[in-house]
């Protein structure tokens, strides 16, 4: 399966957005999917995970209540809302699919996307 991630920017802290990952070929609704990011100088950390049918979410503990993964298994599409940012969001955002479980695992992941820039100034 093939992903493709958008929806960064530029946002000052406080602020909103929503991250959208694609996905194409393959059985989306198979794979559980992921949020994870990197900031400059920092270890690739886990934000969000969702099963195949939505029912079920986990969080980073950093984002724990300000974001919310969703998904749209007819649009072939995951969701990241995000809300309250903060500096330290700063991040390359990345979406992951990987096999059942992986939304509570945190992964790891079979397969990733591009990546998607959010930048949060304080």
């Amino acid at each position: 399966v093939q992903l493709q991630a958008s929806g960064g920017g530029l946002v000052q802290a406080g602020d909103s957005l929503r991250l959208s990952c694609a996905a194409s070929g393959g059985t989306f609704s198979s794979y559980d999917m992921g949020w994870l990011r990197q900031a400059p100088g920092k270890e690739r950390e886990f934000v969000a995970g969702i099963s195949v049918r939505g029912g079920s979410t986990n969080y980073g503990t950093s984002v724990k209540g300000r974001f919310t993964i969703s998904r749209d298994n007819v649009k072939k599409t995951v969701y990241l809302q995000m809300n309250s940012l903060k500096a330290e969001d700063t991040a390359v955002y990345y979406c992951a699919a990987g096999a059942l479980g992986r939304w509570y695992s945190s992964g790891p992941w079979d397969y990733w996307g591009q990546g998607t820039l959010v930048t949060v100034s304080s």
